[in-house]
């Protein structure tokens, strides 16, 4: 019997499935302070920083893909992960939805980038133009390759917020901008 080639998306997939296994059901994600100062969530794609590995497994998952920037101290960050994902109406939906890549908007690791571009963490924020945190930008395959086809520069208030997620994940950004859909949707 052959042995299936070990792959680090294998490996990670299956120390995520493991994990997985060990959450009571129902229980609630936790928000974490890391030691580098940033909140997370215990849910967000912990991989090699390889954007368009983690694009692919999204896509292949049916889910959409965003990246969140954020920077050490940033009240509203904080506000993120503590007040808003520790709400279920809020973090429920857009955790079976989207996989979402962290990033530090002063940090140091290589990421490479869905162009293939391989720059820090830092270097990427400044190529991107993220100039607030918590800043959301969401990706999905337009004529063929990974495009940002959304972005959230800062803390929307809670209705917006969630809206943006689903408007993305409808893929409304196909046919009319995001305040156009919400005025017409409605924010709940």
């Amino acid at each position: 019997m052959a042995h299936p080639t070990l792959s680090r998306r294998r490996l990670l997939k299956a120390s995520a499935g493991l994990a997985a296994a060990l959450v009571p059901a129902g229980a609630q994600a936790k928000a974490r302070l890391g030691d580098d100062g940033l909140y997370t969530e215990d849910w967000y794609v912990d991989g090699f920083l390889d954007l368009s590995e983690d694009f692919a497994a999204a896509r292949g998952k049916g889910r959409g893909f965003a990246l969140q920037w954020s920077q050490r101290g940033c009240i509203y960050c904080k506000e993120l992960h503590t007040a808003y994902f520790a709400d279920p109406a809020i973090e429920t939906p857009i955790r079976e939805a989207f996989d979402i890549v962290h990033l530090d908007l002063f940090g140091a690791r290589e990421v490479t980038f869905l162009d293939g571009a391989r720059l820090t963490e830092k270097a990427l924020g400044q190529r991107e133009r993220i100039r607030a945190t918590p800043t959301f930008q969401f990706f999905a395959e337009v004529d063929g390759k990974p495009k940002e086809v959304a972005r959230m520069p800062g803390l929307l208030p809670r209705p917006e917020f969630s809206a943006l997620f689903r408007y993305v994940a409808e893929g409304a950004y196909a046919r009319e901008p995001f305040d156009a859909w919400l005025g017409r949707r409605g924010k709940g």
